[in-house]
């Protein structure tokens, strides 16, 4: 009975103690008002921590602003703990201000103080729209600043006020007092694709840290495509710097690519094929971490971050001054930077225009660019320009390709005598004595098998010159020429989407005509010459073969780059088969082998050194076949 009566109490306590929980739940349910209250002290302090985490927030809603400017003391307290004297600019709203010249349109965000997008406006991309460099959130830039109550923030978190603006200058301010501010001020010239850009303290050492030396910045921005060919456009995008007291480097374009630099930086550069945005020090940047991020697809082809920092004395006025250059990668353009808004500074802003290695580099600046420039001044078809710059090129060459020539025809001519040596000496084993009676014919007519070699070699710098010109000549971007629309890109004649392994990643979705062309030029010209320069000697085995894979070779790796570059080589290649023939119909090869035989009744003339040290090679080669022979015969 005892334990029945227990239960009973247990029973009866458990439900006294759920009426009384109920009871007391439903009389001290929070009003409406009261939660309403709640939600927004709860939603005040998610806005707060946002912030604090340095999210990238859109633009406040007016309910929030009525939130957040809620009288509520510890909201408030909050932000003052957050952002110091900075807590006032930590909410606003969103303004934008636009700064307009001869080639720029420049919007600028009240939201950090930065810039918000950038047009040029001479040129546009590939799908005949603006060109537009960066939009919205495709850029940002920001400073971080210590308070003295040790918070870090980010500029790109608070609201400046406009405080003075022009159709070409305007001044944020961020305001911590009455009389403390950091204004970011911008001045855009008339005629120029250089924006100046200050950063200046106004009475901050009651507001920054004390320990404060330098400025900390980020900068970072996605590069849209802008040309027609995505693949080809991507071997030009590069992050480039220069160092203070040094020469200019980049990061790697064809994959993702970091670094960290302690030495002190002049510039930084986020370039495309044709358009670049570069960020230039008046003194120059600290330590710096650089950051390539490559996309095989989509809209975008890199995305770029350096972070880095400017001294900065929080106690003094000073600017900070800085420059930001968003426009072509005209060479003339840049390299003129060094003589006027630049002078004296060793900019070298012109090496973001790819140019090749040294040698190479040196040949477009002091011979290529001169004179295309001058033929684009006078010719208004720059495909014009580009065939006159190729003869000019191949009038200037031909002494080379002459003497190139002329050491083919008198091997040529020498055929009948190499030949008969070969029937008087057959087999392989006879290889060797067989190179030594040609190499001996050879010098008692006076020919020097180097001497065509050499003038070849000569022309080499300047054709991959010329490799490296074309492709980042902005002069080239949307001319037209015959049935090439864009001269910067290439001109195909046949498309298809469907992927073809290897053949899409390595010949792209297309058949460019000027590619095609040059390739079939290249092919009759191979089998021309080789018959013309057939000297009767045996060559290795499969070279002929070798021969005519090059030209489709460099078809495949040619096709998707500029149709300027592919009609340069189609008519070099062209103009090159016109010489050969023009030479062979006026040579006299009778009077040449006459002329040659001559000279067999002359004493024998001092052997080249080229020539000594090939017999001697070939002397020792013999002999080393010869005993290896004897160690075989011994054996047996």
């Amino acid at each position: 009975m005892l334990v029945e009566f227990m239960d009973k109490n247990t029973v009866i306590g458990f439900i006294l103690i759920f009426l009384v929980v109920i009871g007391f739940s439903y009389l001290n349910k929070p009003s409406k008002e009261q939660i309403e209250a709640q939600q927004r002290y709860t939603d005040s302090i998610a806005i707060v921590e946002r912030q604090m985490a340095q999210q990238s927030l859109q633009t406040t809603t007016d309910e929030s602003l009525d939130v957040v400017n809620s009288s509520d003391s510890v909201v408030a307290d909050r932000f003052t703990a957050l952002y110091g004297d900075f807590a006032t600019v930590a909410q606003g709203q969103e303004e934008f201000i636009t700064l307009e010249n001869e080639f720029l349109v420049l919007k600028l965000s009240t939201k950090g103080g930065r810039i918000y997008s950038v047009q040029l406006k001479k040129y546009t991309n590939y799908e005949d729209n603006p060109l537009i460099l960066f939009d919205k959130d495709e850029s940002s830039f920001s400073a971080t600043l210590v308070t003295t109550n040790n918070r870090i923030i980010n500029t790109s978190d608070l609201y400046f006020e406009a405080v003075a603006q022009s159709p070409l200058i305007t001044t944020f301010r961020l305001k911590a007092g009455d009389d403390a501010y950091l204004d970011f001020v911008y001045n855009l010239h008339p005629d120029d694709y250089m924006v100046d850009f200050n950063i200046v303290p106004h009475n901050l050492y009651n507001h920054i840290s004390s320990q404060t030396g330098s400025l900390d910045l980020l900068w970072k921005q996605k590069i849209r495509q802008q040309e027609k060919g995505r693949k080809f456009e991507e071997r030009y995008t590069q992050l480039f710097y220069k160092y203070l007291s040094d020469d200019v480097e980049n990061l790697k374009e064809t994959k993702d690519d970091s670094k960290a630099i302690p030495n002190k930086l002049k510039w930084i550069g986020y370039k495309d094929q044709y358009f670049s945005s570069a960020l230039i020090a008046k003194e120059s940047f600290g330590a710096s971490q650089l950051d390539s991020r490559y996309f095989k697809s989509g809209e975008y082809l890199k995305d770029y971050s350096t972070s880095t920092s400017v001294d900065f004395d929080v106690r003094s006025n000073n600017p900070i001054q800085l420059n930001f250059y968003f426009g072509p990668n005209d060479y003339n353009l840049l390299k003129n930077y060094d003589k006027t808004k630049f002078e004296g500074q060793d900019l070298q802003l012109e090496k973001l225009v790819n140019l090749g290695w040294s040698l190479f580099r040196s040949i477009n600046k002091w011979v290529v660019i001169p004179i295309f420039d001058w033929l684009i001044r006078n010719i208004t078809n720059v495909g014009i320009a580009i065939f006159l710059l190729t003869l000019i090129v191949k009038i200037c060459l031909f002494p080379l390709v002459y003497k190139s020539l002329m050491s083919s025809a008198k091997m040529r001519v020498m055929k009948p005598q190499i030949e008969a040596i070969t029937a008087k000496h057959p087999g392989q084993e006879n290889a060797m004595v067989r190179q030594q009676k040609t190499m001996e014919l050879y010098r008692q007519v006076g020919i020097n098998p180097m001497s065509g070699c050499v003038p070849m070699l000569i022309q080499m710098p300047i054709l991959l010159a010329l490799f490296w010109f074309f492709p980042s000549a902005i002069e080239l971007r949307h001319q037209s020429f015959l049935w090439a629309k864009d001269l910067a890109t290439y001109d195909a004649i046949i498309q298809w989407n469907t992927y073809i392994p290897f053949i899409s990643d390595s010949f792209g979705n297309h058949l460019s005509l000027f590619c095609l062309l040059m390739t079939i030029v290249n092919v009759i010209y191979t089998k021309y010459n080789m018959d013309q320069t057939n000297t009767g000697q045996e060559q290795m085995p499969g070279m002929k073969v070798m021969m005519y894979i090059m030209p489709v070779f460099m078809m495949f790796f040619l096709n998707s780059y500029s149709s300027g570059l592919n009609y340069y080589y189609f008519i070099s290649t062209l103009i090159t088969v016109l010489q050969t023939m023009a030479f062979r119909y006026f040579l006299n090869e009778k009077a040449l082998l006459a002329k040659l035989e001559a000279n067999k009744k002359n004493p024998p003339k001092k052997k080249s050194g080229w020539m000594a040290r090939l017999e001697e090679a070939q002397r020792k080669q013999q002999a080393a076949l010869k005993e290896q022979q004897k160690k075989q015969g011994k054996r047996r």
